[in-house]
């Protein structure tokens, strides 16, 4: 189980690396460590301290629940969305999510 862990938060680094476009080596940059080690992170065969979770998440627009639990955050982009909006309109937006929401059920 362990093992399986660290080869699942290496997986989602990996992901969200290519998403973003980035190199190993960018993101061994960002994180101050070698590019074999950064590999070997990856690959699930390292552990990764605390403080680079947060830099990895922060830098890589990761939320930390979806890096060590695979859970992700639906919330995230709906805050997002209410963010800009004025606040009078925020009971129309709300609705037309809710009715988008229903038409995918």
């Amino acid at each position: 189980m362990k093992d399986s862990l660290f080869i699942e938060i290496g997986e989602r680094i990996r992901i969200q690396r290519r998403r973003m476009g980035l190199t190993q080596e960018k993101v061994a940059e960002i994180l101050g460590i070698s590019v074999t080690y950064y590999g070997e992170i990856e690959r699930g065969n390292r552990k990764i301290s605390v403080e680079r979770v947060i830099t990895l998440c922060e830098k890589l627009d990761m939320e930390p629940n979806y890096l060590l639990l695979g859970e992700k955050e639906k919330g995230r982009k709906l805050l997002s969305v209410f963010k800009d909006c004025p606040e009078e309109k925020e009971p129309a937006l709300d609705q037309i999510i809710r009715c988008l929401a229903q038409l995918y059920r």
